[in-house]
């Protein structure tokens, strides 16, 4: 009885906008169905609990009855999938080929290697593949261009490439496919009822994007499972979710980014739809943008007079380049890829020989190279900055024998030790500097790597994603991190629904 009632509860938050619901008759979820001509006129209704609005009606034409179902729910203010973002998206297939990038292009790998006929048309039903061969393909798809229906037309090159992604309508399926689809629907909500039957007392709801595979993640198993703890404690509902997700991110008030960051990247998506939707974001899309550039950094130091170490940005490797940083620098000078992070893409050149060696690899790889000074310490600082307060600090030392926390050989990466320390503890000199570096890039939480030396202090970079792991950057305020963190996600929560009212 109690699994009734709670079933018909929560029917009410979740509608599906159709048509014709009669062509829902017979189907479990008829009793979501209402048409778009009542979703018009009967809502929102006083007192009704948060909408989850799934429109399947006819988005193929424009400015049609689908466009305007997802156009007003967000209006209203309801969760609606598809959104107006993404029927607006896909009426542009210069814009989606581009989104959907060369690699995807290719298609599944798996099913590259035959061909059966020259063209073929994937149907996906909530990013599920009518053929499972190109799921991998229907996966990427789907995250791009979250909608209920897509139609990708395949064309065999020595391999499958996609020629285009339509719309499709639920009145163009053939009986099977429409058998298939309604099962697909069943499944998407089923999944939105039992993160809503697990919300209990919580005012808001957190995503909190990780890759399970990650080798070097920003947090380990521990400090995530911390990190939803302390996100309990303040109101808020933290889930695990990873880039398979996307199409349901709207559903969350708030997202933290657990993950290594990157601009072409699907975290960098997922920071772009949490800010259109309104979503409070950490890491927001300003921030990864500036910290995951260094040559950004620099130009940004320079006129904000952050102290840093003398750079230079290196755009050719001729010989009068070279002469000039040879005017800059002493040797050995350090070179660095733009976007690099964890020691990866910095390098080390002794002479004028393996300076112009590793320009003109670098070069090769992109337009820019940023030359710096080279400073050696036995420790680079790291002090975690959030809303420009400093909330942790650490010691990174050397990795041993090495120039650089972390050293990387063929079998396995060896990284130096760590000392945690209370910010209180840290030169006044070292946490002035963090501070003034986090402001050039936001009000996020920052990881600010600095350089010191004596009584100077040198930023080296920001970090938009910094670690906070289990034993280490805890090892001083333990718990209280991860509440600190989270009281900040609910203090902006706070502060966006007064905005809002």
């Amino acid at each position: 009885m109690f699994g009734s009632i709670w079933r018909e509860l929560e029917l009410l938050t979740t509608l599906i906008v159709v048509d014709d619901p009669g062509m829902m008759a017979g189907s479990d979820l008829a009793d979501m169905a209402i048409s778009f001509k009542e979703y018009l006129e009967e809502h929102p209704k006083k007192d009704l609990p948060k909408l989850r609005v799934i429109n399947i009606c006819d988005t193929i034409q424009h400015l049609g009855s689908g466009y305007y179902c997802s156009l007003l729910a967000e209006a209203r203010g309801h969760k609606v999938f598809p959104s107006v973002n993404t029927i607006t998206d896909l009426r542009n297939s210069n814009l989606y080929l581009a989104k959907l990038g060369s690699a995807a292009l290719k298609g599944s790998s798996a099913a590259s290697s035959r061909c059966d006929a020259p063209e073929k048309e994937l149907l996906i039903f909530f990013g599920n593949a009518s053929d499972q061969e190109f799921q991998p393909l229907a996966k990427k798809v789907f995250n791009l261009f979250p909608a209920p229906i897509l139609k990708v037309s395949l064309l065999w090159r020595s391999g499958w490439y996609v020629e285009g992604i339509e719309r499709f309508g639920v009145s163009d399926l053939t009986p099977d496919e429409k058998s298939a689809f309604w099962k697909a629907l069943k499944r998407f909500t089923e999944r939105a009822w039992s993160r809503h039957r697990s919300k209990k007392r919580h005012r808001w709801e957190m995503a909190i994007l990780y890759d399970p595979e990650e080798v070097q993640p920003p947090s380990d198993r521990v400090a995530l499972r911390k990190l939803i703890g302390a996100a309990s404690k303040v109101g808020i509902l933290a889930e695990l979710i990873t880039s398979a997700d996307y199409a349901q991110l709207s559903e969350y008030d708030a997202l933290f980014l657990r993950e290594t960051t990157a601009i072409d990247h699907h975290t960098y998506r997922f920071a772009l739809k949490a800010e259109v939707e309104g979503m409070v974001v950490i890491d927001d899309t300003d921030s990864i943008l500036r910290c995951c550039n260094k040559v950004f950094l620099h130009d940004a130091f320079t006129y904000n007079d952050v102290p840093a170490l003398k750079s230079q940005a290196v755009f050719n490797s001729d010989e009068r380049t070279l002469d000039h940083l040879e005017e800059i620098f002493s040797y050995p000078i350090v070179l660095k890829l733009p976007e690099s992070s964890f020691s990866k893409g910095v390098f080390k050149v002794d002479d004028r020989k393996a300076l112009s060696e590793r320009l003109r690899e670098l070069l090769s790889q992109t337009p820019i190279v940023l030359a710096q000074e080279y400073l050696y310490t036995e420790f680079d600082w790291r002090i975690g900055v959030l809303n420009h307060r400093p909330l942790y600090a650490c010691r990174y030392f050397m990795a041993r024998n090495h120039w650089q926390i972390y050293k990387y050989g063929e079998k396995k990466t060896v990284g130096g030790g760590f000392e945690t320390l209370p910010t209180f503890e840290v030169p006044r000199v070292v946490l002035e500097a963090a501070i003034k570096a986090a402001k050039v890039v936001g009000n996020g939480l920052y990881g600010v790597d600095i350089k010191q030396q004596g009584s100077k202090a040198y930023v080296i970079e920001i970090n938009d994603n910094p670690s906070i792991e289990s034993k280490v950057e805890d090892a001083y305020l333990g718990d209280e991190l991860y509440m600190l963190i989270m009281s900040e996600f609910a203090r902006r929560l706070e502060n966006r629904g007064r905005q809002n009212e």
